[in-house]
């Protein structure tokens, strides 16, 4: 068995970017690795999230993957260190992990972990086609390739980036990514507002 036990989420109640968790859960920390939230699983939509909610979800993500390759003994040809640098990669094992929480739900059914691993079995094909297309590496990386369409612009050129820290690199990508999320909230509540009447204006009901 694998010294990294199934990782548990960190505390959700007012979760800072700042204070991602970069390592898996301490060996016997949790025997049931069980995902500490008020609602069962549930399909994470990426282009969803609001920054509260990508906060959880990387969290848990980052602990989750860390702990399966250590558990797998995974290569990097299928679980590479950059894998959220990649969107193919963050859907893929995002939506594996789902699958692992709701296949080891204390009330599933029995065989459920055996589907898993089958399912599983399968998803690592994926990945390695993922991560070949990709072109990530152990030390380095570089944004995917992307196949430019008629009427498309010119892609920027695409540049290999070597990344000593794979930790920091990882808080930073998710911090940027954050803020990405509360910029589009922000617009959205400031669209909201510019729709509202004002408050000395008769709205339709009162006419």
């Amino acid at each position: 068995m694998s010294e990294h036990a199934p990782p548990v989420a960190p505390d959700l109640d007012e979760p800072e970017p700042e204070d991602l968790p970069t390592e898996p859960a301490a060996a016997g920390e949790s025997a049931a690795g069980a995902r500490v939230l008020d609602e069962p699983p549930h399909p994470v939509n990426w282009n969803l999230l609001t920054a509260k909610q990508a906060t959880i979800e990387w969290r848990e993500l980052n602990a989750w993957v860390d702990w399966l390759r250590h558990a797998y003994g995974l290569p990097a040809s299928v679980v590479p260190p950059f894998w959220y640098r990649h969107s193919e990669l963050v859907w893929e094992l995002s939506a594996l992990h789902v699958h692992w929480l709701c296949s080891y739900d204390p009330e599933q059914d029995g065989s459920a972990a055996i589907g898993w691993h089958h399912d599983f079995a399968e998803a690592r094909l994926r990945l390695r086609d993922w991560v070949a297309a990709s072109g990530t590496r152990v030390d380095r990386d570089r944004p995917t390739r992307q196949a430019v369409w008629p009427g498309d612009d010119a892609p920027e050129p695409v540049e290999e980036q070597v990344i000593a820290d794979r930790d920091a690199d990882f808080v930073a990508f998710v911090n940027d990514d954050l803020a990405r999320r509360r910029d589009a909230e922000a617009r959205f509540y400031a669209s909201l507002s510019a729709q509202a009447p004002a408050a000395d204006e008769p709205s339709e009901a009162d006419e």
